[in-house]
């Protein structure tokens, strides 16, 4: 391989410690917002376009401080909020009744050794998927673009900061109190949490759709985009306007229309999804076989050269961590690994298996989590890491894991309690897990970076500090929330009547035991294979149609948007399909307008506030319920006010969002005219 050698430059203000400590700072805030969001709907997002804009507002008033040193704080925090990800799983060991709470030491290792691992594993894949890649990467343009933004506002003597980067920070302000007011409306009981409606059809057939009234989904849908927000509505349909349905009519029960839909939903639909997520997570995994085998070439390459007398000289864009750096960091992460391993095995009936458990639970982590570091990373390039298949690289995941474990220790586990197999293969799963989705994240940072011309290594040095950072916040917060809600189906000790669904944990565990069981309907998840390979062929029959248009547009149906969307409550759906749409709608009218890039870009920090906000007020409020003892301490409205409640929410939750949106259109024209 041929490298361009350019001269030394000087010393730049870039991986600073003040940079450092305002990322871990800014990082209790957003793991602790995605923590429960994720526990709430089974998604997250991604942190780094309010990191980066929170950032250039409390380094303003440093002379030195630069757009680099402002990317490094982003790369922290982003990499930090990822991580709560690990909760797709982690909470499966307390559903299944192993853990009562989440010990700080054993859950902090499995998120910061697997998360660095993830690290390590991205350096190579970058030159693959991020320096020789074509792809999009949505949210790391977008939190390049917010970067750029921030810094040509500055003058010369960079102190002052234009219009754009006031108005952004007021709207993430907006956006947050917004949303956060929302969510003490709920908890007051003013507007109902969530509006549903079932209905019986005929031959029995029972179906209904349901949606939460929270504005982190609205959010989180509008981050999302149309083309993954067409898939989830499709998801949507395939799910209640058909297989429920049908399923219903086959298997006639009684009882309440909400209670037969949901039942047939539960325990059968939502595993069709899982194998459609499952069957795109591998042909993805397929298509990059070819530049990742290129990219290990490229950084192997990049290596040697750094080695030699011409060192120096090397660009900058090809400066990662050394790769004997690279291999040793992911060799030492194995050791805490091992040591989780066998603490976990220590003392229990599968004792005596210790030694071939884990040695089989390194190899698997070792292996699969390149596959699935590799998945997570071009997905997040695809349609955004808030969006790419984590959940899919879960399902894929504990499969394996059950049936590895079920291979070396089901003789012994399978004559009594199978639990100590289910909580083995979930914990693998979770190391695996915290390797995904730290990928997932870091090559859209790394993106980010490329963008702004960024120093690689200094970049993937924090991202391993977010990462830990990260990993030192996510149990507290666990134990937190499992004490004032607890989590669905769970009979303990929480204190509100209102249990966390954790969406993604249930349908982990519950795969987990099945396979261990032998009760896992493998036919269903057969079904949803089919129909995922069907969803391959549509969307690269659509993606083949666009490359030939001679406007330059494109059209997809992502089939893990789709898969995600079966498997999914419809009250967690329907309100991102609605903010997809919303998103759609208002950039579409921003479009040749003098001030729509502004527009566009104020919009993207508002819809994070309304996460954001949401997530705080609902961690502040878990912390209420501990304190006071009362499952809802906020509640001032009796039963008699649930019928007002109920006809309240769905009109409050169209006008506020259609209130911010106008909100942004004024603030985007004023900004435009100062600057």
């Amino acid at each position: 391989m041929t490298q361009t050698l350019v001269p030394p430059e000087p010393r730049r203000v870039e991986l600073t410690l003040r940079g450092l400590l305002l990322g871990v700072l800014i990082t209790f805030v957003f793991t602790a917002a995605n923590v429960y969001l994720g526990l709430k709907v089974g998604l997250t997002f991604a942190s780094s376009i309010p990191a980066a804009v929170i950032s250039m507002a409390l380094l303003r008033g440093f002379r030195s401080s630069t757009i680099y040193e402002n990317n490094i704080v982003q790369t922290v925090a982003s990499a930090a909020g990822a991580m709560s990800s690990i909760i797709f799983v982690l909470p499966g060991l307390v559903m299944i009744g192993w853990w009562t709470g989440f010990p700080f030491w054993t859950s902090f290792t499995i998120c910061a050794a697997g998360g660095v691992l993830g690290v390590m594993y991205t350096i190579p894949l970058r030159r693959a998927l991020v320096t020789q890649s074509t792809l999009p990467y949505p949210e790391g343009v977008a939190a390049a673009e917010v970067l750029r933004v921030g810094s040509a506002s500055r003058n010369d003597d960079g102190v002052a900061v234009a219009a754009e980067g006031r108005a952004g920070l007021g709207a993430i302000l907006v956006g947050t109190l917004a949303s956060a007011g929302f969510a003490l409306a709920t908890a007051l009981g003013l507007i109902a949490g969530e509006v549903a409606r079932f209905v019986r059809m005929a031959g029995g057939s029972a179906t209904g759709l349901g949606a939460s009234m929270s504005l982190a989904l609205i959010g989180a849908g509008h981050l999302m985009g149309i083309a993954v927000g067409m898939a989830m509505l499709t998801g949507l349909i395939l799910a209640w306007g058909i297989a429920v349905p049908i399923l219903t009519h086959l298997a006639p029960a009684a009882g309440p229309a909400a209670d037969v839909a949901q039942g047939i939903w539960s325990h059968k639909v939502r595993f069709i999804g899982a194998g459609a997520i499952g069957v795109a997570a591998i042909w993805t995994l397929g298509k990059l076989v070819g530049p990742v085998w290129l990219g290990l070439r490229s950084a192997i390459a990049a290596g040697s050269l750094r080695k030699g007398p011409d060192a120096a000289a090397l660009p900058r864009e090809e400066q990662d961590m050394p790769i004997a750096w690279v291999a040793i960091t992911a060799i030492a992460c194995l050791i805490p690994i091992g040591w989780v391993v066998v603490n976990f095995l220590s003392g229990g009936t599968l004792a005596a298996l210790t030694l071939p458990l884990t040695l089989a639970a390194l190899g698997y982590v070792v292996v699969a989590g390149f596959a699935v570091a590799a998945v997570c990373g071009y997905m997040a390039g695809l349609i955004g890491s808030s969006n790419s298949p984590v959940s899919g690289m879960a399902i894929l995941a504990v499969l394996g894991a059950a049936l590895l474990t079920l291979a070396i220790a089901g003789p012994l586990g399978m004559s009594g309690d199978t639990r100590p197999l289910v909580a083995f293969a979930l914990l693998i799963t979770a190391i695996l897990l915290a390797v995904a989705v730290s990928a997932n994240d870091n090559l859209q940072d790394l993106k980010t970076g490329q963008l702004v011309d960024a120093t690689p290594w200094r970049q993937q040095v924090a991202l391993v500090v977010g990462v830990v950072a990260g990993s030192a916040v996510i149990p507290p917060i666990l134990d937190l929330l499992n004490r004032a809600n607890g989590f669905a189906g769970v009979d303990g000790h929480a204190i509100s009547a209102n249990p966390l669904p954790a969406p993604q944990a249930t349908l982990i565990s519950t795969i987990a035991t099945g396979v261990i069981d032998g009760h896992l309907d493998w036919g269903l998840i057969a079904m949803g294979g089919l129909l995922g390979a069907a969803l391959v062929l549509v969307d690269e029959g659509l993606r083949a149609a666009s490359r030939s248009r001679p406007d330059g547009r494109t059209f997809s149906l992502p089939p893990l948007g789709v898969g995600i969307a079966i498997y999914l409550p419809s009250t967690v759906t329907l309100p991102v399909v609605l903010g997809a749409l919303a998103g759609w709608m208002f950039d579409r009218y921003t479009l040749g307008k003098s001030w729509g890039g502004v527009a566009r870009r104020l919009g993207i920090l508002m819809v994070s506030g309304l996460i954001v906000g949401e997530g705080l007020f609902n961690v502040g409020l878990a912390l209420l319920i501990v304190l006071s003892g009362k499952g809802a301490p906020l509640a001032i409205m009796n039963e008699a006010f649930a019928p007002s409640a109920m006809a309240l929410a769905p009109r409050l939750f169209i006008l506020v969002p259609l209130g911010l949106y106008f909100w942004i259109l004024r603030r985007a024209r004023a900004v435009s005219v100062q600057t």
